[in-house]
């Protein structure tokens, strides 16, 4: 059924400048998952763009259809880099998705409900996660997830949901300011003043992820910052079509991190960054807050780009703690020699590459280090399926590209499968659950794995 006040709000909200933009060239087509699975031109960006462009000039009235077709995007933003009209198509989907979720007819109470519980009450406040990391923790700690198992009370729950419980982490009710505090001084001389964007599912799932960064940006030489009173990044909240809560959330991060007086604001999650470096964008429209937005946005830098065009890059080799035993075992389950190197290869977070325009600066930190074999992925930079909370909410099109993404891990006969976003990271262990099990590959995020291999009495440069 068609919806008039969508189509009226859809009119006001999006860009005409954007929809007019696009020349239907089609370079966008190989570029975007969802139409390489499926050849349906709907379901490419030109074919979105075009449906935007019929709502906006009245030839199409949205209905239910127009609806899924904009939520059955990933919103991976390959099509970006791909535009030689450099068309802007994630901040369209962003402004249909707002107007369709302030206009929509088919949400039921409970899913209002829930909507409301994950954006207005959970993410918004780090002490509500942090008190949902407790609960995991004991979840997973205190037997309740054995007992979970051996009842079968596990096949009550979605076959995807039940497939992510087997491969969550333990979870922690301590972040990485409650673990080692707010300031963290320089190895050696200083090179700037950095502040940590700490996250919310890092924080709460990967805070040991959080204190490696605090350590390997020290050790490259940066004074380590993490206001206390930063908060959830908004990105879940923009790409769900709850644009005004992601505009507040935005504002008290530029806030906290305007008052620790920082250089440079470092991510280590990709779905974080590709949002942060946009507040600029998001509150353009704001003349109180536009300055600082730019300011804040201007300074954001994933961790990897932040050490090899800032810092004095460590040097990396064999972890410590890694015995010849242990090494042959892990060495040679995939290779078939003990002496062999490690093989590690990685898989792109779609918005560091395709936002935040940051791909090499990864690779080059993994080539350097010592007896490891860097083997690059057919197709690394295409998504993997995670996309924030889509293989949940599209689980049939994130599990026919998450198995596509494993043929190409599993032909690099890789020992570790290293990425930079902790969706990504949690999607491909469920790839490799799925579709590698017993092949010895292990999934981390590439700050866990320099980290390991990181020497404290570096003395070397890129």
């Amino acid at each position: 059924m068609a919806n008039p006040q969508l189509a009226s709000q859809l009119k006001i909200r999006l860009d005409e400048d954007q929809l007019t933009n696009c020349m239907r060239c089609g370079f966008c087509l190989p570029a975007c998952p969802t139409f390489r699975e499926t050849g349906v031109e709907a379901e490419s960006p030109r074919g979105r763009i075009a449906l935007m462009k019929a709502v906006a000039d009245g030839l199409m009235e949205p209905d239910e259809a127009f609806e899924e077709q904009m939520n059955h995007c990933l919103g991976c933003r390959a099509c970006e880099p791909a535009c030689p009209a450099d068309v802007k198509y994630g901040r369209l989907l962003e402004q249909a998705r707002d107007a369709i979720e302030d206009h929509t007819r088919r949400h039921r109470l409970w899913v209002k409900g829930v909507r409301r519980l994950v954006f207005k009450e959970l993410f918004p406040k780090q002490s509500r996660m942090r008190l949902a990391g407790k609960a995991l923790h004991a979840y997973r700690v205190f037997g309740l997830q054995r007992l979970a198992r051996r009842t079968g009370a596990l096949k009550l729950l979605p076959r995807q949901l039940a497939d992510m419980e087997r491969i969550l982490p333990a979870g922690s009710g301590r972040g990485v300011v409650e673990r080692i505090g707010e300031r963290h001084p320089a190895k050696g001389e200083k090179i700037a003043t950095v502040g940590l964007f700490r996250g919310c599912l890092m924080d709460t799932l990967f805070t040991e992820t959080n204190v490696h960064t605090v350590e390997l940006l020290t050790e490259a030489g940066f004074e380590v910052v993490i206001p206390k009173t930063q908060n959830c990044c908004g990105a879940l909240h923009a790409h769900s079509g709850e644009a005004e809560g992601a505009r507040d959330l935005a504002r008290r991060n530029i806030r906290a991190f305007k008052e620790a007086g920082v250089d440079f604001i470092v991510s280590n999650a990709g779905g974080c960054g590709a949002i942060l470096v946009e507040y600029d964008h998001l509150l353009h429209e704001d003349s109180d807050d536009r300055e600082d937005a730019a300011w804040f946005a201007e300074r954001v830098k994933d961790v990897s780009e932040l050490i090899v065009r800032y810092g004095r890059v460590p040097s990396f080799g064999p972890p410590e703690s890694e015995s010849g035993e242990e090494r042959a075992a892990s060495g040679s389950e995939r290779t078939g020699a003990a002496d062999a190197p490690l093989r590690i290869t990685y898989q792109d977070s779609c918005h560091l590459r395709n936002v935040m325009r940051s791909s090499e600066a990864p690779r080059t930190l993994m080539r350097r280090v010592e007896g490891v074999e860097f083997v690059e992925m057919f197709e690394a930079d295409r998504c993997c399926g995670s996309a924030g909370i889509y293989n949940l909410t599209q689980p049939e099109m994130a599990n026919r590209i998450l198995e596509h993404k494993m043929e190409h891990a599993n032909a690099t006969q890789a020992h570790y499968l290293l990425t930079s976003n902790p969706g990504c990271l949690l999607q491909m262990k469920l790839g490799v659950e799925r579709h590698a099990a017993g092949s010895g590959m292990r999934v981390l995020h590439i700050v866990d794995f320099l980290h390991e291999r990181m020497k404290r009495d570096y003395q070397s440069t890129v």
